[in-house]
């Protein structure tokens, strides 16, 4: 099987073989249509892949000079497209992503490149991903690739969210000069703003969930290990994870089907309606802002009124997971990450090097610093006595802080807001977030997010997690809350607030 990236390099966005001037699909409303619709087109024969991938395209070139989400396209998209389209026609269709267009975050490997951001990995992986692979044989047209915070936003304390010094700011599509959060911050915003159906993320720790809730899309962080991490450029394998960000959750759950690729069938166990009856915590993280406690409190009455009973908690342990993490990542991003640079020929090899690379470039240090890779330079291996402890420390705790909740008040699942609004970009470094994405990410269980609200034009998404492995349950609750509060807008692309 030919890969789908395997022809020619990326070709950056404004580039003149970009399809500039093609007519969107008139009667298609890219913003509100699910994959499950589009599917049930392309098998009636009323719209076609091809037709379909030329209407993003065209919204890419229209829309993308406002928020700054691709960074490159893939040319060999048409083609992709035109051979679903065959198969469709030799009735050889390969399910529900056949012909659906997707974006990837680029710091999952493909042939036409996978930076992390950083101008310092030009030149391409030799290798599709795993991930990217399960994509194809899925049928799906890869469009492109988004930008994201360099390294994961794992270079600085102080760095900025959305900025790479190959992508540039990633603007946030509901308020221009407000921030997209990160480290996802191009898939998230790039759905947000309807230029591809769904696109694949990656989170350590919020950064799924945290772009999808400020722009006001679904995020889907699922339990470690469920997507296969082989070609995604690391942070911690302890923590790192692939997982869907999409504007409904169907479409979440059909593209995570994809790419754990076992057979499950995360539609269907997210079908039935999951309120009636169930216990759900309430991790209200009250004080951050007036708006997020507005917000939190009409998803409760929301469950409520739809039968299921709101139990308020707190999630214990919270400091202690905090100061062990950080020292933990430092230790785990030298020791993958220079595991895996080991597996692309032409760029850095070391921490080191990377350290080097940047100090001479002129572009990569021109908004912060590289202070965690000094911290990561001299970490201690992974085999260290204090390192080892960091972590387990960490895990267990954020694993306790979950379990034990549940199980103390028999809780189907632990609610608690995502995000609050998105700040004005300002190359300060990212202010203090609230911080809920932490206990799940930390623990390596599943955790979700959907549109709850707005403060003004700005979403704030509302988070659902529970225990480990239990990521239908999960997009079950998610699924059920956008069924009975709706809320999520297009973004309007203001570029300020009033």
């Amino acid at each position: 099987m030919r890969s789908p990236l395997a022809a020619p390099p990326r070709v950056p966005v404004g580039h003149p073989t970009n399809h500039a001037g093609i007519e969107p699909c008139s009667d298609l409303d890219l913003d509100a249509v699910t994959i499950p619709r589009l599917a049930a087109r392309l098998a009636a024969g009323t719209l076609t892949s091809v037709e379909l991938t030329r209407a993003y395209l065209a919204r890419i070139d229209e829309v993308d000079r406002k928020v700054r989400s691709v960074v490159a396209v893939n040319p060999d998209a048409p083609r992709q497209a035109a051979e679903s389209d065959r198969r469709r026609a030799g009735g050889q269709a390969r399910g529900p992503m056949d012909g659906i267009p997707v974006l990837l975050k680029d710091n999952i490997d493909t042939r036409m490149g996978a930076t992390a951001g950083s101008r310092a990995l030009g030149v391409p992986p030799c290798e599709d991903a795993e991930l990217v692979r399960r994509l194809c044989a899925a049928g799906a047209v890869v469009l492109g690739k988004t930008n994201l915070s360099e390294w994961g936003n794992f270079r600085s304390l102080w760095s900025t969210s959305g900025w790479s010094g190959v992508g540039g700011q990633t603007n946030n599509p509901h308020v221009l000069d407000r921030n997209p959060c990160g480290s996802s911050s191009g898939s998230a915003a790039a759905v947000a703003a309807s230029l591809a159906q769904v696109a694949v993320g990656t989170e350590t720790d919020g950064s799924i969930v945290s772009p999808a809730g400020h722009t006001g899309i679904v995020g889907f962080k699922p339990t470690l290990g469920r997507i296969s991490g082989e070609g995604i450029v690391p942070i911690s394998s302890r923590q790192d994870t692939a997982g869907p960000m999409a504007r409904h959750v169907v479409d979440a759950a059909i593209l995570m089907s994809v790419l754990e690729g076992r057979g499950f069938d995360y539609t269907a166990a997210s079908a039935t309606d999951a309120l009636p009856g169930a216990r759900v915590g309430v991790w209200r993280l009250a004080g951050f802002s007036a708006e997020v406690d507005r917000i939190v409190e009409s998803v409760v009455e929301v469950l409520r009124y739809h039968g299921a009973t709101v139990v308020e908690v707190e999630l214990p342990y919270q400091e202690e997971i905090r100061a062990n993490e950080l020292p933990a990542l430092v230790t785990e991003f030298k020791h993958d990450l220079e595991a895996y640079l080991k597996t692309r020929p032409g760029v850095p090899r070391t921490v080191r090097e990377l350290i080097e690379f940047n100090a001479a470039d002129p572009v990569e240090l021109g908004r912060f610093g590289q202070d965690l890779l000094f911290e990561a330079e001299k970490a201690p291996p992974v085999t260290d006595p204090t390192y080892r402890e960091q972590r387990r420390t960490a895990t267990t705790l954020a694993r306790r802080s979950i379990d034990g909740v549940l199980a103390a008040h028999h809780l189907d699942v632990i609610m608690a807001p995502t995000n609050g609004a998105a700040w004005r970009t300002d190359y300060d470094g990212d202010p203090v977030g609230l911080d809920s994405a932490r206990p799940a990410a930390v623990a390596g269980y599943p955790n979700a997010t959907v549109p709850a609200g707005f403060a003004g034009p700005l979403p704030i998404g509302m988070s659902f997690m529970a225990g480990h492995g239990a990521d239908a349950k999960v997009l079950r609750f998610t699924a059920a809350f956008e069924q009975v509060a709706p809320v999520r807008r297009a973004p309007a692309y203001l570029p300020t607030l009033p």
